[in-house]
């Protein structure tokens, strides 16, 4: 299945339930994938604003502004994604978002 076909499945979902996290995270990955990092963190943005406690969320987009260049957004998503996996209790997340934020930070 093409990204195409992907994110046109995934919008589907959203149109008839636009509170689905997931197919909004899809989305938000997918648009990373091809290398539409505004488009894509504008979904990680929403998706976030929407469902806060979507811990993978905030790694994803993380991921998505270091690899565009953009350290200091990175270092903010994670410093949040660290919140919300300690107030979540997911310390796998945690573990694995400190483990970048100390990269970035160093």
């Amino acid at each position: 299945m093409s990204t195409m076909d992907k994110i046109a499945g995934l919008k589907e979902i959203l149109a008839l339930d636009p509170k689905n996290s997931f197919a909004r995270y899809g989305i938000a990955v997918e648009l990373a994938n091809r290398g539409e990092v505004d488009e894509a963190v504008a979904e990680f943005n929403h998706l976030l604003k929407t469902d806060p406690d979507y811990t993978a969320g905030y790694f994803m987009a993380a991921q998505t502004l270091s690899r565009a260049g953009r350290t200091e957004a990175a270092i903010e998503r994670l410093n949040e994604g660290i919140s919300c996996a300690a107030r979540t209790g997911n310390r796998h997340a945690l573990s694995e978002m400190q483990g970048m934020l100390d990269e970035l930070s160093s």
